[in-house]
């Protein structure tokens, strides 16, 4: 049996992660405008790797992005979801959606403006 859920962000979590307005897509209505946009979307698979790495790998994908550069990550390591969250926060970047599938995270993040 599958189960598909929304990752529930805290209030001070989404106050960072999400642009005003936004909301996350509980996959029961319309696509989100990220999923509309996925042929711009750059992809990170992070499946099979364990923390560090996918948090390694993302910060090195990142820098090679210009600014404003959607990303999709691709993990499946538990951890991710505790720290991609945060290393949006730290780092300036946006994360527009977090969603989980069983054992399959994934996360769209906007990459701050270069400058």
């Amino acid at each position: 049996m599958s189960v598909s859920y929304t990752t529930r962000l805290t209030a001070r979590q989404r106050a960072w992660a999400l642009p005003y307005g936004e909301q996350m897509n509980d996959g029961q209505n319309e696509p989100s405008r990220t999923q509309r946009q996925a042929d711009e979307i750059a992809v990170l698979d992070a499946k099979g790797l364990y923390c560090p790495e996918p948090v390694m790998l993302l910060h090195n994908k990142v820098r090679d992005l210009p600014g404003g550069s959607l990303l999709r990550v691709i993990a499946t390591d538990p951890s991710t979801e505790r720290d991609i969250p945060k290393f949006c926060v730290f780092l300036g970047h946006e994360l527009i959606e977090a969603t989980r599938d069983d054992t399959l995270f994934t996360y769209v993040i906007k990459k701050k403006a270069d400058g």
